[in-house]
Parts: structure tokens; sequence; C-alpha cells
């Protein structure tokens, strides 16, 4: 079957397909249903999609996804709100705004991929996750007023689950070490810890265990500083009745 009689089939984006059969675009969620209906498969493509799904991020993200998938326990510090925690609206505008020549079809696919990860939170038997985030991120209007009200609330109901923890850094903190970037922990089931470094446009995967030592200090530091969760919870409750005044 042509790609273009197949596109007028799904009623589907003739470019997209196209790639998507080239893996330069992830498949979106329900497309192999479709492919399966329509090629009578019996659920090739069903069963090929978690296979695909695996492959949705870069080689040079790839083993830190990897790590994040395995761990039991997750502590990191980020000058926003962390993809973990994001509102679709709020995660739409982040993305488009890191990549603002971006199609509409790569920020759906980047979606998708990215609101994936979060039903980790929600497992049977989810691991552990510590959140410090900056005051920055409860102040930067990221898609408008609506959006922040939205995410701000969300920050709110997640920190109530009993496998999330969530602080926040306070600008009377001052300096601090990680004011370049963001730093993640990731505690794998082995008991061994790794670290990852990002910036706006790199990221670094982090093994060697002294180097991971120094990173673990850091951020022990970084949580010292921190607000405890209960006030955090009140920063942000403020932050959020300072949206709902906003226009």
């Amino acid at each position: 079957m042509s790609l273009a009689r197949l596109a007028a089939i799904l009623n589907f984006s003739k470019a997209h397909l196209s790639r998507i059969e080239t893996a330069e675009s992830a498949p979106p969620r329900g497309l192999s249903e479709k492919l399966d209906a329509v090629f009578g498969t019996e659920g090739l493509f069903i069963g090929l999609y978690p296979l695909a799904r695996a492959q949705e991020f870069p080689d040079k993200y790839r083993r830190f996804m990897e790590a994040s998938a395995a761990a039991a326990l997750h502590e990191s510090y980020t000058v926003t709100v962390p993809g973990l925690l994001q509102t679709p609206a709020f995660a739409e505008a982040i993305l488009r705004s890191g990549d603002p020549f971006a199609t509409d079809d790569e920020i759906t696919d980047r979606l998708t991929a990215r609101l994936s990860r979060q039903g980790r939170l929600h497992g049977i038997a989810p691991a552990r996750y510590w959140f410090i985030l900056d005051e920055v991120a409860l102040h930067r209007p990221v898609g408008g007023p609506p959006t922040m009200r939205d995410q701000l609330s969300a920050l709110l109901t997640l920190g109530d689950l009993r496998q999330v923890t969530i602080q926040v850094l306070p600008y009377s903190a001052g300096e601090h070490s990680e004011m370049g970037g963001s730093l993640t922990l990731l505690t794998l089931p082995s008991r061994s810890v790794v670290a990852y470094e990002e910036g706006s446009r790199s990221g670094t995967l982090i093994d060697d265990p002294d180097e991971v030592t120094t990173r673990r200090a850091l951020y022990d530091l970084l949580r010292a500083q921190a607000l405890s969760p209960k006030d955090s919870a009140v920063m942000i409750s403020s932050a959020l009745e300072g949206f709902d005044h906003a226009s």
C-alpha cells in the first residue's frame, strides 16, 4: 500500500507518517491499533509499540532515561517545574519555547513522550521522588496565568502523594552550586547512584563514584537550604493566589 493511500485511510498526515516510517518521529498513541485494523495483523503493531516507545529519546539522553526508569529513588533540583510534575499545557508551553521552530507534529511527539513518563508516579509500587524547585519556578508565568494556576494547583496535589516530596529553594537562600542548571540523582535497585547534570541545551550522565559523591554532597546542601515540605506548600499556595488575581 502506498504511503499516500495509507494516510488517506487513517486520516493522517502523509508527512507525519513518513517521519514515523523513517524513525524520525515516534509513533503516537492509537496509531498501532489503526495499523493493525488496516492490515489485519492481529496485534502485531500493538506488540511493537512498546519497543518503539523505548526509542523515543535521542542517544545522548537514552542512558539517563533507562536509569530513570529503573531507579528506586529520584532526587532532583530544577529551575522550573520538572517534566514529571508538569501539566499538559505547561509542558507544551515549555517544549514550544525550547524549540520555537519545531512543527506541531514534533511538539506532539515530544509532549506524548514527556507525559507518558508521569505514570511512574502512580504505579502499584512507585519509586520515591524528592523534588527541589527554585522559587523562580513558582513565579515565571509559563503559558500565562491560567496555565500557571493549574500547574501550581497540580504541585499541591502531587505533593500530598506519600511517595513524593516537594521543597522550594527560596530566593533568600542566595547563591548556590546549581545556579547554572539542574541536578538529578538516581539511586538504582543495586543501591548504586548516578548523577545527571543538565543545562539548557546539553546533559551529562555521571557514574564515576567520586564525582557522584560530590554531587550528593551538593544536593544535600540544597536540601538543607530549601524550605520544609510544609512551608514549601505554603509558598506554592501564595504564588497560586498571585496568579488568581492576575488578568
